[in-house]
């Protein structure tokens, strides 16, 4: 599974989604596991079957996913576009992109209450992986215009805003 992983950083979401795996510990997956294993302790889950289905969820992540020039711009033309980081609260208060919001209860309440499931929405993480889990949350819930930015702040701030300080987690 850690191969699988590696080439399909979103395939843990993708199983998850259609088949109730490794979204917690009853149904959970260890790395060392091959898919095979995992498709023959799942009812004996078509591997093909799913390995395709891993593919076609990374081709769908990659479609959500925006590149930080590629924001950067739409941010000049587009000024009702949402910038939300969903990285925590003390990541956020050390560097942000400018006239971004931290994700809240009270974000997550006017979003999704505002009536306008078009909205631009771009979410922003550290560096891309967990945004795309977020992404996938606004989606699921019926917002259409929902974007993340590839390799989160951490790549904004080596594409567009050099002079953004950059850090490293754990």
């Amino acid at each position: 599974m850690s191969a699988v992983l590696e080439a399909f950083p979103g395939a843990q979401r993708a199983l998850f989604r259609r088949y109730h795996i490794g979204g917690c510990s009853s149904c959970g997956f260890q790395p060392t596991e091959t898919l095979a294993q995992v498709c023959a302790r799942n009812g004996n889950l078509d591997v093909a079957e799913v390995l395709a289905h891993i593919r076609s969820s990374h081709e769908q992540d990659a479609k959500i996913l925006i590149e930080p020039r590629e924001l950067a711009e739409w941010r000049k033309q587009d000024p009702s576009l949402r910038l939300v980081d969903v990285r925590s609260r003390e990541e956020f208060e050390a560097v942000h992109i400018e006239g971004s919001r931290l994700l809240s209860q009270e974000v997550m309440r006017q979003i999704m209450g505002e009536g306008s499931n078009t909205r631009p929405l771009v979410l922003v993480d550290h560096q891309g992986k967990t945004g795309l889990d977020a992404a996938a949350y606004f989606l699921g819930h019926g917002l259409q215009n929902v974007r993340c930015l590839r390799g989160g702040i951490d790549a904004w701030a080596r594409e567009v805003d050099t002079g953004m300080r950059r850090y490293k987690l754990g």
